[in-house]
Formats: structure tokens, C-alpha cells, sequence
């Protein structure tokens, strides 16, 4: 029997003894006075006297310390990211309580009713009066409590991360803030929040590999979206003037630091506006989620101060250098040498006309569309532009992404009919713009990995070695 089989054994043995005490090992509801970080908050500046007017409290959380000194002792309880420490003696809790207390394991999750105080050395904790035992945990904690550091079993179990890094708690605390800064944002602008399908009969909205799926009862192929995009519009055409949706889009690709297969963007579109008001639009949320998410519109992002407040424009043909180049290799050329460079937020405008089938042409250069992407740390996180609304001028450029993908093009766009068709209904002069979540989260929270700002990010499966036949 390994260690671990050992350990897990004992574990199992201790929930008859704490059952025999007269505790259930997996409890029920337990209604707290306070959370630990609101104790932590109201009272860590209060003294040893102020405390003396006694400050009841019911808390509960994960123990991550356990010291026993004889007939008392000490503990920590983790919840929401922070810890407070708990006293435990036991002619205060009773010989019951004491007893449930010399059972208890680095894991388990515990209820205590107590008063606050400050121990000899100065720290704030709660005089336990009664306990309360809530979940038991069969299995050991990463050594030294903080000491998970295997990248695979910090995705695999994210739960388990989530406990022994604090810090891993926050990333997603601030990812949460950017969506709500977001939202409220476009909110205030008079934007509506829609959702449209996931499960689509014909993908669009950006040039990728689809996921592809079946529906048995109407025994049709269906897609995982790659884009709202085309939806989003038709509700443009539709009436509803000013749209977006914080979705989930989903493309069959590689996986790298910067992609996984399933990612969130924030997509929205107005009407009777056009990319330069995008630009505008795009300053303003960057620099406010920014600052709602980490208090400052300048962050630190592996070692570069970023400024979210000065957002430079510049063409694509500017940023390049060359005027020779034209169409797909004047796109080449900036991704192959310009786009790593770009560290501070950067909007690069006007893009060939190839590349861009859904963005409406320059009146003074109909070889580019009124598109722009914003980059920052070297890496893409937005792509808008003025919405092409001539239904014939789409069907075109439909045309011309079929004959790339006959050509071998796996990524370039399918026609679609509907989507036309709505279009020919009238669709008002459109601006439109995706923003990539995942990526402004590994920025705003100074991470290297896109895999960090996603909770369970896509992984391989296990392969035991009973299943690997090739190992028989």
C-alpha cells in the first residue's frame, strides 16, 4: 500500500470516530456571523482592550494549521483567500469539542463559535467556545499548505490550487471585475445584453476551424460557434441599435500560452457609428477596467509598466514601413515583424481588404476596410471595424473566402445565405468590436499564461497505465 493509499485509509477510519463523538463528517447549514475577511477588515486594528468588550462571532473555513499543546491549542482557518487564527482549550469548548478538535486534519472544513481577542503575541483570533464539523477531507494537503507548484495538477485540479495558492484566488477575483467593469460600462452607454446560439448551422464571424457536433433528432451537423458576430448583427438589423454579449466562442486550433480551444470574448455593436468611434469607445473601456480591476490605469506586465490611459493609433501600412507591400503580405509582414514589438497599447488601422471579408471598404482606397486591432504586450486583444452593409458587396466577399477555402484555405469564411439576406433588409452604418477577456486578464494580473486566467483550461486526458495498451 503506498503512502498516499495509507493516509487516505486512516482518513476514512477517523470519520467513524468523529461520528462515534456525535458529529456527522459531512454536515449541513451553517449560518456565520461574519466572514473571515470581514473580521479581518472590521477588527485587525482593534487592541487587546478594545476587544475586551466582547465581539461574538461564528465563523467557519478550511483548517490550514493545527498546533496542539496539551489540553489547548491553535489552528488557522482559510476562507475567501484569508486566514484567522482560532483558540481551542478545553475547559472553554468541553471535553466533547475538545475531543472532535484532537481529530481534526490539515483539510477538513470546521464551524466555530467563539469571541475575538488577541493572543500573547499580539495576533487577532477567536477564544472557541463550541465547534462545529462540516466536511472532512480524505485526502493530504499539498505539502506546506502552499506548496503546489506541478503546472499539471494545478489545471487538472484546479479546486485543489485554488486552495493551496491564494494568489491563484485573486487572478480570478480580478478577472471577475473586468467582465463587471465592462458590462456596467457598456450599460451606461445604453448597450443591451443578448445571447445568441452557440450551436450554429453555419459558422462565421472569424476566420477559424470550427468545432463540429450533431443534433439527433433533426439529424443535422451543427457547429460550435467561433463568433456571435453574424447574430449580433441581424439584431442590428432587427432594431436593437446598440448589442453585445460576453460569450464563449470555441475554435478548433493549436494550444499555446496565448490560445485554447474555448475562450471568452466581449463582442458589441452599435449603430450609426463607424470604427473611429470604436477607437473612442475602446480608450474608454480599457483605461476604466483597468483601473476598476487593479486601481490604476498604468499595470505592470512582465516587467513593462503598461498604460492603459494612452492608447496610440497608428496604420497598418505605417507601422510597416513599406509601401510595397500589399494585400495578405503587407499582413505577413506586420505580424512577422511589427506585432511582437507592440508592447504598449497600440490601435493598428486599416487592413488589407483580403483579410477582412465582413469590414466595410475605405471610400478613398477600396484596397483596405476601416478596421483596426488593438495590441498590447505583443499580443492582439481586440479586432473591430465599420460593419460592411451592402448585402451585395457581401455576398462578393463571401465569394472570394470560398475560393480560398477551395484553394485549400480551411479557415476562410462559408457563405451564408441568411446572414445576406438579412443585410438586404437594411442594416444602419455599424461599428462593431470583440475584445478578448482571457488575454486582458493575463495582462491586468501580470500573467504569462492564457491557461492561469482560465479555470479549467483544456488538457489532454490521463492515461493510466491499465488503460495504455500499448504498454501490454
Amino acid at each position: 500500500m503506498s503512502l498516499e493509499d495509507e493516509l487516505y485509509q486512516q482518513r476514512i477510519s477517523r470519520i467513524a470516530e468523529i461520528e462515534a463523538l456525535g458529529f456527522q463528517p459531512y454536515g449541513h447549514r451553517f449560518d456565520f456571523t461574519h466572514t473571515i475577511p470581514q473580521i479581518l477588515a472590521e477588527y485587525s486594528a482593534k487592541t487587546a482592550a478594545e476587544l475586551e468588550q466582547r465581539v461574538s462571532v461564528k465563523v467557519a473555513g478550511r483548517i490550514s494549521t493545527i498546533r496542539r499543546m496539551g489540553k489547548a491549542g491553535f489552528a488557522h482557518l482559510l476562507q475567501n483567500g484569508e486566514r484567522l487564527q482560532i483558540y481551542i482549550r478545553k475547559d472553554a469548548v468541553g471535553e466533547k469539542d475538545f475531543a472532535l478538535y484532537e481529530k481534526l486534519d490539515l483539510g477538513d472544513i470546521i464551524g466555530v463559535e467563539g469571541y475575538l481577542f488577541r493572543t500573547r503575541t499580539g495576533e487577532l483570533s477567536v477564544h472557541a467556545e463550541r465547534l462545529y464539523f462540516l466536511a472532512k477531507t480524505l485526502f493530504s494537503m499539498p505539502e506546506k499548505w502552499h506548496g503546489l507548484e506541478d503546472v499539471e495538477i494545478r489545471y487538472r485540479q484546479r479546486y485543489l490550487d485554488l486552495i493551496a495558492n491564494p494568489e491563484v484566488r485573486n487572478v480570478f477575483v480580478t478577472r471577475a471585475k473586468i467582465v463587471a467593469s465592462m458590462r456596467r460600462q457598456l450599460e451606461a452607454h445604453g448597450y443591451l445584453e443578448v445571447e445568441t446560439p452557440m450551436l450554429q448551422p453555419v459558422y462565421g464571424g472569424a476566420a477559424a476551424r470550427p468545432f463540429r457536433t450533431h443534433h439527433n433528432t433533426l439529424d443535422i451537423d451543427l457547429y460550435m460557434r467561433i463568433a456571435p458576430e453574424l447574430y449580433l448583427k441581424r439584431l442590428v438589423v432587427g432594431g436593437l441599435e446598440r448589442v453585445y454579449e460576453i460569450n464563449r466562442n470555441f475554435r478548433n486550433e493549436g494550444i499555446s500560452t496565448r490560445h485554447n480551444p474555448e475562450f471568452t470574448m466581449l463582442e458589441f455593436y452599435q449603430a450609426y457609428t463607424d470604427y473611429l468611434g470604436m477607437m473612442d469607445l475602446s480608450e474608454e473601456l480599457l483605461r476604466q477596467a483597468a483601473i476598476d480591476a487593479t486601481g490604476s490605469a498604468v499595470v505592470e506586465y512582465q516587467g513593462e509598466k503598461i498604460d492603459f490611459g494612452n492608447l496610440r493609433r497608428v496604420s497598418m501600412r505605417e507601422a510597416v514601413s513599406d509601401p510595397s507591400l500589399k494585400g495578405q503580405a503587407l499582413v505577413d509582414a506586420f505580424e512577422r515583424y511589427i506585432e511582437s514589438t507592440l508592447i504598449q497599447p497600440t490601435i493598428v488601422f486599416d487592413y488589407p481588404i483580403e483579410v477582412s471579408p465582413l469590414s466595410k471598404n475605405k471610400p478613398d482606397d477600396p484596397d483596405f476596410v476601416e478596421r483596426f486591432e488593438i495590441y498590447v504586450a505583443g499580443m492582439e486583444i481586440a479586432n473591430a471595424f465599420t460593419e460592411l452593409n451592402d448585402p451585395t458587396e457581401q455576398r462578393r466577399r463571401f465569394d472570394m473566402q470560398l475560393s480560398l477555402r477551395e484553394k485549400g484555405d480551411e479557415e476562410a469564411h462559408q457563405m451564408d445565405e441568411d446572414y445576406v439576406r438579412a443585410l438586404s433588409y437594411g442594416m444602419p452604418p455599424t461599428g462593431g468590436e470583440g475584445i478578448g477577456i482571457d488575454r486582458l486578464t493575463m495582462i491586468l494580473t501580470n500573467t504569462r499564461s492564457i491557461r492561469d486566467v482560465i479555470l479549467f483550461p483544456l488538457l489532454r486526458p490521463v492515461v493510466h497505465a491499465a488503460d495504455d495498451e500499448s504498454d501490454l
